[in-house]
């Protein structure tokens, strides 16, 4: 996730234009930060400046907002092809500096397009897939193509999810736009109009915005807006609105928090995780794992969850001989690892201090390391031999959820992969999976539309409970695990997980009338040991709660007080949906007891100290 930011003036903003843009990108800084730049037509002249480095840090440098023009863009960045370099910073241009780009999201086909850029003589400078449009679109004007022209055959040629904007020389009015997934917003002022990934970076010059959908394209001039949606005009009136947000407000997007936004933007940040991963890595990795002596699984807090998935869809479908720790409890296994031996470290941030001394003992040991970070070039991904990344973008509330089932993506790729290497699964089976995944965007879309008012209402009955149990078997637990550790965190209710097959086992003492249990059942062969679990907890007056399969709804919406059916069957990949509800749940449990949970007392967002 990046933040894009475009303005266009008849008569200027009464400043520099570079200082305009670098006050409306310190408003998007919360979407990247490891690097910045801007470009601005001047005088007949393409200007760039930019470089690695926060907003203040890279301007002290450059002196980018000091420029003057009357029309630039600017791009604050999180890294998702090439690591924070000044080269790699945007804006891009093209080779004769005509055109420059700033984008946010992923052009997956980008390797194939840049060898064929560098087939005709296209010469490089970064290392990120942003820099191919730049000269995909200079190779367009060459053709004698006017810029808009241009631009249209450029984004014919692009595949992935991605938002977009261009500048070219020789028309210095224009910003040209595409949305394919990734946000993008137009601001309409004055004699001034913004295009931008949030409202927040123009809402001190308009609140009047039109805000775009996925496939649409045009231009912004100062004074006319232009949108085309399957070579098509849109009617542009039609679309215009007053927002009435407050700027902070605008920047969680109109959400109440930040946990709330992060909640809602699991379907585009999966689209981006998927998008990012690319196929010839993930067979390489799924070999490392598949020709393992042991794998080891090392994380903390919800990465641990996360890793525990993997632990399970490794073992179970892959065959492999798996141990899952939690970074702390690393000094456990150095007498057992070794050579032929591959760890999977998973850090959001890259940086937890526990992990990396795992990571680091590991390697010691002789063992090959396989880290998963949303942090580009972070200590974990820099220190092991490959990485893999998930591509939520900057995560600001202190509990994980995006950057949580991000992971589970990528740990469930991984495990069918290793099963694909080892003879476990074959190419029909393999492609099935592939073609489900690249539904579950879509299921956690329908699973958020379809629940979260039922799910508000079961948080104000559970609200007042001091404490509650979560029940799972087999894939069921390691979500119970991380449903709890969510309540815990930002509802401070004494959430505890346990096999649900155990509850009997002492944990059963506890419960009365109106005790929340809440129960994960997949579609799996847990599922008649589940419904005498539930049966089990009804007996003692429980508040039984089930997140279930769709196709079991009916048979376990008599047994439960509350169901949450979810609109997918393959618990390999149903995982990912189920932990929605778990989310939304703790969320508005928090709300209902007046506490904020983008600030969770005594919680830090990245555990930087042993």
């Amino acid at each position: 996730m990046c933040g894009i930011i475009g303005i266009c003036s008849l008569n200027g903003l009464g400043e520099p234009l570079g200082r305009a843009l670098k006050r409306s990108l310190t408003k998007l800084e919360y979407r990247g930060y490891d690097s910045v730049g801007v470009a601005v037509i001047g005088k007949g002249e393409l200007i760039v400046r930019k470089g690695k480095g926060k907003i203040g840090e890279v301007d002290a440098r450059v002196k980018f907002s000091e420029i003057d023009g009357l029309i630039g863009i600017g791009h604050t960045r999180w890294a998702t092809h090439g690591k924070p370099s000044d080269d790699n910073a945007h804006p891009h241009i093209d080779c004769g500096g005509r055109v420059a780009v700033v984008h946010n999201g992923i052009i997956s086909n980008y390797r194939e397009l840049r060898a064929m850029l560098e087939g005709r003589g296209h010469v490089f400078r970064s290392e990120t897939d942003t820099e191919v449009i730049a000269h995909l679109i200079e190779e367009h004007l060459k053709e004698g193509a006017n810029a808009f022209d241009a631009f249209r055959k450029t984004i014919s040629e692009l595949k992935g999810a991605y938002a977009l904007v261009a500048v070219v020389r020789d028309e210095p009015d224009k910003m040209f736009f595409v949305r394919n997934i990734s946000p993008l917003v137009i601001g309409i002022g004055s004699g001034t109009n913004f295009i931008a990934s949030d409202i927040p970076a123009f809402l001190e010059y308009t609140n009047t915005v039109v805000v775009l959908n996925d496939g649409e394209y045009g231009y912004v001039s100062p004074s006319s807006i232009y949108i085309e949606r399957n070579g098509k005009p849109v009617n542009v009136e039609e679309r215009i609105r007053h927002v009435t947000w407050s700027p902070e407000m605008a920047s969680k997007e109109g959400y109440s928090h930040f946990m709330l936004k992060e909640i809602h933007e699991q379907p585009m940040a999966l689209r981006n995780t998927l998008a990012g991963i690319e196929r010839d890595e993930v067979t390489k990795i799924g070999a490392e794992l598949a020709d393992a002596r042991h794998i080891f699984i090392t994380a903390s807090g919800t990465s641990l969850h996360a890793g525990l998935i993997g632990d399970y869809l490794l073992t179970t479908v892959a065959g492999a001989d798996v141990h899952t720790f939690t970074s702390s409890e690393y000094r456990k296994y150095m007498k057992t690892a070794g050579e032929g031996d591959v760890a999977i470290v998973v850090s959001q941030s890259g940086e937890t201090i526990d992990a990396l001394l795992a990571l680091r003992a590991l390697k010691s040991a002789g063992v090959k390391v396989i880290a998963i970070s949303n942090v580009m070039d972070s200590a974990i991904p820099r220190e092991s031999h490959l990485a893999i990344y998930t591509r939520t973008g900057p995560e600001i509330g202190v509990a994980a959820t995006k950057t949580f089932t991000a992971q589970l993506m990528v740990l469930t790729i991984l495990a069918m992969s290793a099963a694909a290497a080892r003879g476990y699964v074959n190419d029909d089976e393999a492609a099935y999976f592939m073609n489900e995944m690249e539904q579950v965007p879509d299921v956690v879309q329908a699973t958020l539309a379809n629940n979260e008012a039922k799910i508000k209402r079961v948080a104000a009955s559970i609200s007042r409970a001091s404490s509650m149990y979560y029940l799972g078997r087999g894939l069921g637990l390691p979500i119970s695990m991380e449903g709890a550790l969510k309540m815990k965190e930002v509802a401070y209710i004494h959430a505890e997980a346990y096999p649900a097959g155990e509850s009997k086992h002492g944990p059963i003492a506890l419960v009365e009338k109106s005790f929340p249990v809440l129960f994960t059942i997949f579609n799996d062969e847990y599922g008649e040991a589940m419904e005498g679990n539930i049966m089990e907890m009804k007996a003692r007056d429980a508040y039984a709660i089930g997140v279930i399969p769709k196709s079991l709804e009916e048979r376990l919406d008599k047994v439960l007080d509350i169901a949450i059916p979810i609109g997918v069957e393959e618990p390999a990949i149903a995982t990912i949906a189920y932990s929605v509800p778990m989310q939304l749940l703790a969320y508005y449990t928090a709300v209902a007891r007046g506490l904020d949970p983008d600030k969770p007392r005594n919680l830090a967002k990245t555990v930087t100290v042993e």
